[in-house]
């Protein structure tokens, strides 16, 4: 096993060092992960919905069973049936112990979905952000290699009286001049 711990301890340094030397693919990996955050985000809000509305409907049938259990408890009572009055009411507590902890979930659920929702809105503030910053350094690297491009480019001479056009006539002259002033330099050293 150490082996793969110091290859892999390797490799994320290297990761490091490799994405300090170029920050916009770092950020292309920042933007990456928070894309990834919030398609997990809107998917965790859509399972909370949809248990949110399994639970209103639970709700909604347990309220119908205590009501239906109350109207039960009056008919016993009516009828002097208390052993089934009785009954009837504790099976009515029950419903309502059931229905406030399907309640207690609901609120869970949606304060949940409220968590959610704010962490999706954070997640595609921070996307913009990195959205920008992204542009940013594309900006800065494509005027990086421009003027890294014009700095490699060719100098040109140019006649004073010519056009903005190379003048080969120029350059053949100033390259026998250059050329002569050579010579001339070589001469006197070897004197």
């Amino acid at each position: 096993m150490g082996l793969f711990d110091d290859l892999s301890r390797f490799l994320e340094t290297r990761l490091e060092e490799f994405l300090r030397n170029h920050p916009h693919l770092e950020l292309q990996a920042l933007d990456e992960q928070l894309r990834e955050q919030e398609a997990e985000t809107l998917r965790l809000i859509a399972n909370f919905q949809t248990r949110e509305k399994q639970l209103q409907k639970e709700i909604l049938a347990t309220a119908q069973e205590v009501q239906r259990w109350h109207a039960r408890i009056e008919k016993a009572k009516g009828a002097g049936r208390d052993d089934l009055a009785t009954a009837a009411e504790a099976r009515e507590a029950a419903l309502l112990r059931q229905g406030n902890q399907l309640w207690g979930q609901m609120k869970g659920i949606q304060a949940r979905i409220t968590q959610s929702k704010d962490l999706a809105q954070r997640t595609q503030k921070r996307r913009q952000e990195l959205k920008e910053k992204l542009r940013q350094a594309e900006t800065a690297r494509a005027t990086s290699a421009q003027t890294d491009a014009w700095a490699e480019a060719p100098s040109y001479s140019f006649s004073s009286t010519a056009s903005a056009k190379f003048d080969p006539l120029e350059q053949s002259f100033q390259d026998w001049e250059t050329q002569e002033e050579l010579d001339q330099m070589k001469r006197n050293l070897n004197r």
